[in-house]
């Protein structure tokens, strides 16, 4: 079997890439990057970078950052709960995932946004681990049940225990990591068998413009030395956190992941990195900051083409919408986004489910993006010469009435080269009709309710379960909270 080339989408020539990244490099070495990280400051001393204590800001030379880029592994590996498979970040391989970041939820019944609770950051959990074109996981709801100081802990012992599959994650304070730490070498047996099989991606996030908080700089520094990678989230916005152009965006953008790779370096020589983020094209009429705008999607597919460009694994929040339910725009904003994404070769994708600006998650939404995702695989998979002669065959002996539905060459190669979507309406009209003129969401939402009644959840083993859940309920006890929600 012969395949043609793989489908892909370029924005900028070598030169546009090399003088955005020369740029960068003048930027962080001239103007530098704001640091009140002490620890970090420490380390960028000891490697000789000027460091402004008063101002907290650091100057990077260029030769710390191809330092730093040289000892950067080209990919990562991630392996689910068992250990015993493994997916490559890296190159041109996709991988889709719910994002880690909404903070409401999207209730079916009702179409209004409301707090979620442990219930729906499980059925989230349980559905991700349904979803086949979804490889990874996410802690990508903020349950509003357990206090706020361990929701980042507490968000990833769900998803610990309800899903298989390797986990984007992050942490909302500097105490946060170490339990989080501590429940993912619990799922690994141990801190080294972690570092040899990394179970998650921490998202680590820098302020526009070019400043790297205490927060995101010591996860960084603690995700670098544990072995688990960071992925780095530059977030400008055009016109307002950001220079206006996409081309001065980009600049930020490269030099404030630049940084962050530079601390992650220092840390931990060799440290995995993946070279992402979340900007938008700013919508200075709304004071929004809409993720489905075709400027947001060129900014993140241009970053993406450069961090290859570096020879760095990428990442970007495409697949998603800033529509309020699941309607038109969030079809046409997140099918857009997913398939310029895997046309793009971005090897994280984050945002299935998501609506309303990165703040919103819907699991109807996550089950459509699952198709989706599905298709956009379908699309960089190529086209194929399965046999050779092409077709001439299947015309031998060729009369009026000849037909190929009964062909042995149809039953071989028809579900080789077509996809099948359950959501996705392929019905005539009378038969829609006659199940009720359901909408997509509709059927998605009557779907999300078949998994969770008839496929029993993928828990952890109870062995594992009993720790984590020791793990998390010390977290809890030493933040002054003695009682956790139930969730079996």
């Amino acid at each position: 079997m012969i395949r043609t080339t793989r489908p892909k989408v370029e924005l900028l020539s070598r030169s546009f890439i090399e003088k955005i990244v020369d740029e960068a490099f003048l930027l962080l070495g001239r103007h530098g990057v704001f640091v009140e990280n002490a620890e970090a400051r420490s380390l960028f001393k000891e490697a000789g970078m000027p460091v402004d204590e008063t101002n907290l800001r650091v100057l990077i030379n260029r030769k710390l950052i191809e330092d730093s880029l040289a000892s950067t592994p080209l990919t990562v590996k991630l392996y689910d709960r068992t250990g015993r498979k493994e997916f490559v970040v890296g190159h041109d391989n996709v991988h889709f995932d719910p994002g880690s970041a909404a903070v409401k939820i999207l209730d079916h019944s009702t179409q209004q946004e409301r707090k979620p609770e442990t219930a729906d950051l499980v059925r989230l959990a349980r559905l991700t681990e349904s979803c086949e074109h979804i490889h990874f996981q996410s802690t990508a709801l903020v349950s509003s049940d357990v206090p706020e100081i361990i929701a980042d802990s507490y968000r990833l012992y769900l998803g610990l225990q309800f899903s298989s599959k390797p986990v984007v994650t992050g942490t909302f304070r500097t105490e946060g990591f170490r339990p989080m730490f501590e429940m993912l070498a619990a799922v690994r047996g141990g801190d080294e068998e972690l570092r040899r099989k990394p179970l998650a991606i921490f998202d680590a996030c820098p302020s526009p413009p070019l400043k790297w908080s205490n927060l995101t700089t010591q996860s960084l520094i603690d995700c670098a030395r544990a072995g688990i990678p960071s992925e780095l989230i530059s977030m400008g916005l055009t016109g307002a956190t950001s220079p206006v152009t996409i081309a001065g965006t980009l600049v930020q953008h490269v030099a404030e992941n630049l940084a962050g790779l530079v601390i992650c370096q220092l840390a931990q020589h060799g440290a995995p990195v993946i070279f992402g983020g979340s900007p938008a094209s700013f919508d200075m009429r709304k004071g929004t900051t809409p993720m489905g705008a075709i400027e947001t999607m060129m900014i993140d597919m241009a970053y993406a083409q450069i961090g290859k460009y570096l020879k760095l694994p990428t990442h970007a929040y495409m697949g998603l919408s800033d529509a309020k339910i699941d309607d038109a725009q969030a079809g046409l904003e997140s099918g857009m986004g997913a398939t310029l994404a895997a046309l793009a070769g971005i090897n994280v994708i984050s945002g299935a489910g998501m609506l309303n600006f990165e703040s919103t998650q819907s699991l109807e939404k996550l089950l459509v993006d699952n198709e989706i995702c599905g298709m956009a695989y379908r699309l960089i998979e190529g086209i194929a010469q399965r046999e050779d002669p092409l077709a001439l065959r299947l015309f031998e002996g060729f009369k009026p009435e000849t037909q190929f539905m009964t062909m042995p060459h149809t039953r071989k190669w028809y579900r080789l080269e077509h996809t099948f979507p359950r959501l996705a309406d392929r019905d005539t009209y009378d038969a829609w009709v006659s199940q009720g003129r359901k909408s997509m969401d509709d059927r998605a939402h009557d779907r999300v309710e078949q998994i969770l009644d008839e496929t029993p959840p993928n828990l952890a083993d109870e062995a594992l379960r009993k720790e984590l859940e020791r793990i998390m309920r010390r977290d809890a006890k030493n933040n002054g909270f003695d009682r956790l929600p139930d969730i079996l």
